[in-house]
């Protein structure tokens, strides 16, 4: 029969003509880039051997062959499923064009692994082959005396695989449709193989037909349009899908029933909507979208407060939970201490007064040394922490606060921290202004003062004048029947020091006072500086529990851990206990004077704290909105000329007086503008600012360093030094001063009334005036109104009386004057005459 493109059936049309045991078709397959390809699909009707008539005879599954030496003959193959009536099946042409070429790609792909199998299988059998071979006996037969029929058999327990079809059995005569095969020959042994893994192998390709060599690695319609889909070869990558797709489906299906969960959110004041959605465990979009409902349009990065993220959590059906960034500092501050943990402590008590008035000389009587030499110009500028024993064994811890005006705020810390004031009062100057600050300071902090009258060695010292004079300021001291303990001293000759002794003992014992040593340290920061060789030092008075070495702390915006303390002695110390002042080593930057030292459980919270109330000072720092009318005025102003100044000092308490006295200098017209303010040396980048404000730079008890000096140098830097705080904000303020214009004064010399006007020469008009007031001087400035309202600003040019000229004209005669730059003269006018007179501007 021949082949020819009239006699081939088409697929999805029934085949007219004879029956024929294969039927083909094509399929283009359309590539990228314009490339095509013609596919041959075959569909092979295997043939059945019977008598005509008779039903096909059921294939029995075949045998596994027990031992590789016997081997059973291969039954017939069982007759292919019928093939499909392409009428009736459900696939359009155009699926099953996508579908064969897919199973193509999938087929070609299995084809390859089939290959590398198949030889694997042969390189095994050949080497199981060769030692079947080299354990027979020589009398044993050999595989060429076996009958075609064994040889033709599939290798030695291997199992028969869909994708390796078995090589067609031998055929035999029609007329022999039921012949047998011959059984195989007796083994005499059987040889034990090595174990190993169980792997499919193939038959070799030297005992496989033709028929099944060249169908073996093209597709059939029986195997793309079968049913089972088992039957068809799948690539590696096909599997993976089809586990991939019923993982997903059943995920999804997890998903679909699974219940909502119902989440606590913690919001804080300020979030964005990303990160409510991943706190929510919902979809950003799903947010977005909520708030256009709402009527907000946003974006998915924006910022929103707490209320909109309240009415979101609440519309996914959450709940919410409102934290506040403040809310980092719960806990910093320890509970109060239950009255049975408290142990008896030694009473902190601040020296304060005027300046001049003793407060170190006393203090150095107490102690036995002498600060007062150490300080410039004899006046103290730093609060200074110590600690007295006394004869009895009883320990008082002492603050020597400065009296100079500029340090307001010392006084002011000192009287917060203590528990007793000792008001220092000379005997010969009485009260003064400072001392009255410092009574206003002890009564605001609510503290009892003692008042120490002292230089009562001198000649002129009047104690009971001191009393009387406090009376004014609501002091009543116990001789005057008040409850205000007093008592008269003389540092110089150390009298009435053990008085004074007692008398701190007994207050402190009505005082009744007491710490819990066995809790986290609490304490104030007294002074702090920059040391050159030790880093940031922090004076720090214990108030509450015991500091050690290694704790962890935060104090204000800044954190650290303690890695030495030094006492008023200058000793190394392990522990401080509460009313012990020590200098603390080991933070991360100067803090400021006053602030509050609290030890934290670890560094991450102390950097946690730190962090955020240096974000809350800058934030102070740098907003700056006015709010009320005298602000905006004052801002509108642009008259106000700016003094800019670098400060640098030795310690936080000094700089923090600087500045402040400096900006009480300045004035409506002139103010002082601090760039920038900051504790230890001199540095380049301080030059650098110095320089670019052509401000001066202040350092108050310190010295730039080498680098410094010659950047200064070179940018023509004003670098001043000064160690006593009143001769800095003098000489400041005379250069405040000098920086204004000299004040002008103007003092009213006469009156005169325009009589007649009448012209002289081409331009000018000559004026014949009454004087009223005063004198009429040639050259002196004079304003001309009329009705009370200035016409314009000129000045005699001529004044004549009669024909005469004359350099000035009394009160009460007629003259004639000639106006210079100014012709708006009429009769009634007045003019007024005045002498400027400019003076330096003092601060």
């Amino acid at each position: 029969m021949s082949d020819s493109k009239e006699d081939k059936p088409t697929l999805g049309r029934k085949p007219l003509g004879i029956k024929r045991t294969v039927e083909s078709g094509q399929v283009q397959q359309s590539f990228s880039h314009g490339r095509k390809n013609t596919v041959v699909v075959e569909v092979k009707r295997r043939r059945l051997i019977g008598k005509p008539g008779e039903a096909p005879v059921a294939t029995p599954e075949p045998e596994v062959a027990p031992a590789p030496v016997a081997q059973a003959p291969r039954p017939a193959p069982a007759a292919p499923p019928p093939r499909p009536n392409p009428g009736n099946s459900l696939m359009s042409r155009q699926e099953l064009q996508a579908k064969l070429l897919r199973e193509a790609e999938e087929a070609r792909m299995q084809a390859q692994e089939d290959a590398r199998r198949r030889e694997e299988a042969a390189r095994l059998a050949a080497i199981e082959e060769e030692k079947r071979k080299a354990e027979q006996p020589a009398d044993a037969p050999t595989q060429a005396d076996t009958p075609a029929v064994a040889q033709a058999a599939p290798p030695p327990a291997v199992e028969a695989t869909e994708d390796s079809a078995p090589a067609p059995a031998t055929e035999a005569a029609p007329g022999d449709a039921n012949a047998v095969a011959a059984p195989p020959p007796p083994r005499r042994f059987t040889p034990v193989t090595p174990a190993k893994r169980p792997e499919p192998a193939k038959p070799d390709r030297a005992k496989r037909g033709v028929d099944d060599r060249r169908q073996s690695g093209k597709l059939t319609v029986t195997k793309a349009l079968a049913d089972d889909d088992s039957a068809r070869a799948r690539s590696l990558a096909a599997l993976k899908r089809a586990r991939e797709k019923e993982r997903r489906a059943h995920g999804g299906g997890r998903q679909q029933v699974r219940e909502k969960q119902s989440r606590d959110v913690v919001v804080p004041e300020s979030i964005t909507i990303q990160e409510l959605a991943n706190r929510m465990a919902e979809k950003g979009a799903d947010l977005v979208k909520a708030l256009f409902k709402m009527g907000t349009p946003v974006t998915i990065n924006e910022v929103i407060d707490q209320d909109t993220a309240e009415l979101l959590v609440e519309e996914f059906g959450h709940r919410i939970q409102r934290v506040s960034d403040s809310d980092v500092e719960l806990g910093i501050e320890g509970d109060d201490d239950a009255p049975e943990t408290l142990k008896s402590r030694a009473p902190v008590v601040t020296i304060m007064g005027h300046v001049d008035h003793g407060k170190t000389s006393l203090l150095d009587a107490l102690r036995g040394t002498n600060v007062v030499s150490g300080e410039s110009g004899g006046i103290t500028q730093h609060i200074g922490a110590y600690q007295v024993k006394t004869k009895n064994g009883d320990v008082i811890t002492f603050l020597d606060t400065p009296g100079h005006e500029a340090f307001s705020e010392m006084r002011a810390r000192g009287a917060n921290v203590t528990d007793i004031v000792i008001l220092v009062v000379a005997a010969d100057d009485g009260l003064m202004p400072q001392t009255i600050e410092a009574i206003n300071h002890t009564k605001a902090a609510g503290v009892p003062m003692i008042v120490a009258i002292n230089k009562i060695d001198k000649p002129e010292a009047n104690a009971q004048k001191v009393r009387e004079r406090l009376l004014s300021e609501e002091v009543v001291v116990e001789d005057m029947g008040g409850d205000v303990q007093d008592v008269q001293v003389s540092a110089l000759k150390r009298t009435g020091l053990d008085e004074l002794i007692e008398k701190v003992l007994l207050q402190a014992e009505l005082l009744e006072l007491g710490a819990n040593p066995d809790r986290p340290a609490e304490g104030n920061v007294i002074e702090a500086k920059l040391d050159k060789g030790r880093g940031p030092v922090a004076t720090v008075l214990v108030r509450k529990g015991t500091l050690k070495v290694g704790d962890t702390f935060v104090v204000g915006a800044e954190s650290g851990k303690v890695r030495a303390m030094v006492n008023d002695k200058g000793q190394n110390v392990k522990v401080a206990g509460p009313s012990t002042p020590v200098e603390v080593l080991g933070l991360s930057g100067v803090p400021m004077a006053g602030d509050q030292l609290s030890v934290v459980e670890n560094e991450a919270r102390a950097r946690e704290v730190a962090a955020y109330r240096a974000e809350q000072k800058t934030r102070k720092r740098t907003t700056s909105a006015p709010t009320s009318f005298e602000h905006m005025f004052s801002a509108l102003n642009t008259t106000v000329i700016e003094y800019p100044v670098v400060v640098k000092g030795d310690v936080q308490g000094s700089v923090e007086a600087i500045v402040t006295a400096l900006t009480r200098a300045s004035t409506d017209e002139i103010k002082v503008r601090v760039l920038h303010s900051g504790v230890g040396a001199i540095t380049e980048s301080d030059v650098t600012l110095a320089a670019a404000s052509r401000a001066p730079l202040i350092g108050f008890n310190v010295r730039p360093n080498a680098k410094a000096r010659a950047l200064a140098e070179r940018d023509k830097v004003s670098l001043r030094y000064y160690d006593v705080i009143y001769d800095l904000i003098e000489e400041v303020k005379n250069e405040m001063a000098g920086q204004l214009a000299p004040e002008r004064i103007e003092t009213i010399v006469g009156r005169a009334e325009v009589l007649q006007v009448f012209p002289a020469g081409k331009k000018d008009k000559a004026a014949g005036l009454l004087v009223l007031d005063g004198i009429i001087r040639k050259g002196l400035s004079a304003r001309l109104t009329r009705e009370d309202v200035i016409v314009s600003k000129t000045t005699i040019a001529s004044l004549r009386r009669f024909k005469d000229d004359v350099s000035e004209v009394r009160a009460g005669m007629e003259c004639g004057a000639v106006l210079s730059e100014t012709n708006d003269i009429k009769p009634g006018d007045t003019l007024e005459l005045f002498e400027v007179e400019e003076r330096a501007r003092t601060l």
